[in-house]
């Protein structure tokens, strides 16, 4: 018995030890469990060690913006300048996107699926992410050229670049050549390049091609105006390109793997106490951790969660 005194006890491990431990937990576990179980785990959750990468993705396709874009704020707020990646989906206000850029330069991986910025705005953010290796920008329809040649010009270390758009955004559009144009001119040193359903021509595809000397992965699915030459693709035998053709997934036993969006963003409804920590009350109180989706807010992202073994490619995850 007096030999298991001597090791340390849970609560008086070093925040950065508990950090570790804790990205392991869900997103309500480390914002409504642990701080209640001791001041030191608390402390621990309060500060930047739990919040250095922050995965909110799933969970904001299934909040209201408004909810989102709070949580974002507070979670950025917390990592204190030391956060390396971020996921949010559907970020709707130009302050959220400032927001992030100013507290978080440090960035290496930015998934913005399906938000609302303008040109003129990622213009702005893209010239202080100088640090970014990962970006995706899919489904973000307001945005066009101008915010990638800005983000070609300023992310000087991007090395994967996901563009994606759903079919039916860009149905009203004449072209997109002139973003893949922008691609091939400012991200030389890109090696995974998903650019599915942008409506661009065999010319602007030929050009990132031979510009990105380095790519390992060039994703063209939905493309349906690239016809390449084999000549030309067999000049890169270290390229990998899928499409343009578009593969059935209700034909695939795993359909269920291929949809990147869920009507359940996998969060149990909490029974929570009335001693959480104050700083979530008021959003407690507002039904935040709800997890029923109204079916009119069902989308469709299909695409960047294909099964490995239909295509016979070992996707990039982001980092």
């Amino acid at each position: 018995m007096d030999e298991a005194c001597d090791f340390p006890k849970w609560d008086e491990l070093i925040p950065d030890a508990l950090g570790l431990i804790f990205k392991n937990l869900s997103l309500v576990e480390l914002l409504t469990v642990v701080p209640r179980v001791c001041k030191s785990w608390g402390k621990a959750v309060s500060g930047p060690y739990c919040w250095q990468e922050i995965d909110i993705v799933e969970w904001s396709r299934t909040h209201e913006r408004e909810v989102v874009e709070r949580l974002l704020q507070l979670l950025v707020s917390r990592s204190c300048g030391s956060l390396r990646k971020l996921s949010v989906s559907g970020v709707a206000s130009d302050q959220s996107i400032f927001f992030i850029v100013n507290h978080a330069r440090s960035l290496k991986t930015l998934q913005l699926p399906g938000s609302h910025m303008n040109n003129s705005v990622m213009e702005m953010a893209a010239a202080k992410l100088s640090c970014l290796t990962f970006l995706d920008l899919s489904y973000c329809v307001n945005i066009g050229a101008q915010a990638l040649e800005a983000v070609g010009k300023h992310c000087k270390y991007l090395t994967t670049l996901r563009r994606v758009m759903h079919p039916l955004e860009v149905i009203d559009k004449l072209s997109q050549d002139d973003e893949g144009l922008a691609i091939a001119a400012t991200m030389p040193k890109l090696k995974h390049l998903e650019i599915a359903y942008l409506l661009v021509e065999t010319s602007s595809v030929v050009k990132i091609i031979e510009n990105c000397k380095e790519l390992e992965l060039l994703d063209i699915r939905g493309c349906w105006q690239v016809k390449l030459d084999e000549k030309l693709v067999k000049r890169f035998p270290n390229l990998k390109i899928v499409g343009p053709l578009v593969v059935d997934f209700y034909d695939m036993n795993g359909w269920d793997n291929c949809s990147d969006n869920s009507s359940s963003s996998g969060y149990l409804p909490w029974d929570f106490a009335d001693d959480v920590d104050d700083e979530y009350n008021e959003m407690m109180e507002n039904d935040f951790w709800e997890d029923e989706l109204p079916v009119e807010d069902i989308g469709m992202w299909f695409y960047y969660d294909v099964n490995d073994a239909d295509i016979g490619y070992d996707w990039p995850q982001s980092p």
